[in-house]
């Protein structure tokens, strides 16, 4: 059976995610990161968190080579930093935007969830690779906020 690219994109747009973004240092010192939603709880014992990128991307060798990366949960406010991090190319964090958390990862300054992992594995997942963290640490800087939501293909506000 085939299945229509734009007919499966519109369908998982149905789903509505959070929006996230993962942040790392490369060997070579530069920090870079990108906007996800494809961020997922994966075990609480052992503490274990995923996410995957995009097999073409440009960032996607830096990301398979890090031992080390953060995963911050965007808040409703943060939009912008979303943006950023979404366009095309590599995309350095600016030190407006963070503080060097645990492991020397850029964290992004007043997200509303924070986490720290080691890599612990990299699956092939079709025209994805999905990354497994192993959570060293996890944080709440502002559990009050409201998120930042996605869906169908923009941001969305949480209604009460």
């Amino acid at each position: 059976m085939s299945i229509d690219s734009r007919e499966l994109r519109d369908a998982f747009g149905q789903f509505a995610t959070g929006v996230c973004v993962v942040t790392a240092t490369a060997e070579d010192g530069r920090t870079f990161g990108m906007t996800i939603n494809s961020f997922s709880s994966v075990s609480l014992s052992p503490a274990l968190l995923m996410w995957s990128i995009q097999n073409n991307s440009a960032q996607t060798a830096d990301w398979l080579s890090v031992e080390y990366f953060g995963v911050n949960v965007l808040a409703a406010d943060q939009q912008e930093i979303s943006n950023y991090f979404a366009s095309k190319g590599e995309r350095s964090v600016p030190e407006a935007f963070h503080a060097v958390g645990e492991q020397g990862v850029p964290m992004i300054n007043q997200a509303k969830a924070q986490f720290v992992c080691r890599v612990k594995e990299h699956l092939p997942g079709g025209d994805h690779t999905i990354i497994i963290g192993e959570i060293l640490a996890a944080n709440t800087p502002r559990s009050a906020a409201a998120p930042l939501m996605f869906y169908a293909g923009k941001y969305r506000q949480l209604a009460d």
